[in-house]
C-alpha cells in the first residue's frame, strides 16, 4: 500500500476500515472490560479494588501494541513511524510523553481546578506552600485514588486510546477525525460492558 493510503483516507478500502474499526472496538472493550473482571462487593474507591484494577489496566496496556501488530498483519499496512509519534508525539522520550499526557489531563480538568480554587479558603501563598511541601506529595503518592486519577488512568488511556488506536484509524479517517473518534471507542466499550 502506498504512503498516501497510509496517511490519509484516500487509499483505504472498506475491508481495511472494518478491520480498523473492529480492532479499535476490541481494544476498547479489552481496556474497559479489564476494569470489570474482578468481582467484588467493595466500593470502586476501596484500595483493594483500585489495586486490582491497576493490575488489569496495566496488563491490557502492556499488550495493547499487540492489537496494532495483528492489525498490521491482517491489513498489510506498513506503519513506518512509531506508535507514539503517530499519536502526535514526535519524539520518544518517555519524560516528554508523561509531561504531555499530564498536561492534557490538566487542561481537561482546568474547569474543576478553577472551581476548587474559587471554593478553597486558602490564598495563593498558602496554596503554593502546600504544593511545595514534600509531605503533601508523599500523601498523594500513597493515596490509591490520587494515583488512579492523576497517574495510571491518564497514562494508560493515552497509550491505549491514542497511541494504539490512532495508527489503526488514520488510513480510513485521516489524522483529525481519528483523534476525535478515539474517545468514542471508550464510550462504546463502557456501554457494551454495562
Amino acid at each position: 500500500m502506498s504512503a498516501e493510503g497510509e496517511e490519509g483516507s484516500g487509499g483505504a478500502g472498506p475491508g481495511l476500515c472494518w478491520a480498523s474499526l473492529f480492532s479499535c472496538l476490541g481494544l476498547a472493550c479489552s481496556y474497559v472490560g479489564s476494569l470489570y473482571v474482578w468481582k467484588s462487593h467493595l466500593p470502586r474507591d476501596h484500595p483493594a479494588v483500585i489495586k486490582r484494577r491497576f493490575t488489569s489496566v496495566l496488563v491490557v496496556s502492556t499488550f495493547s501494541p499487540l492489537f496494532i501488530w495483528v492489525w498490521k498483519e491482517v491489513t498489510g499496512i506498513k506503519v513506518r513511524t512509531p506508535c507514539l509519534s503517530r499519536s502526535g508525539r514526535h519524539y520518544l522520550e518517555i519524560s516528554g510523553v508523561w509531561f504531555i499526557s499530564l498536561e492534557a489531563t490538566f487542561i481537561l480538568f482546568l474547569g474543576p481546578l478553577i472551581q476548587l480554587s474559587m471554593d478553597c479558603p486558602w490564598d495563593m501563598v498558602d496554596g503554593l506552600r502546600v504544593a511545595f511541601d514534600p509531605r503533601f506529595w508523599v500523601l498523594c503518592l500513597t493515596d490509591m485514588r490520587w494515583l488512579r486519577n492523576q497517574v495510571i488512568a491518564p497514562f494508560t488511556e493515552e497509550l491505549v486510546f491514542r497511541a494504539c488506536m490512532v495508527p489503526m484509524l488514520v488510513p480510513c479517517t485521516g489524522v483529525g477525525l481519528a483523534i476525535v473518534t478515539c474517545p468514542l471507542f471508550f464510550g462504546v466499550g463502557e456501554f457494551l460492558m454495562d
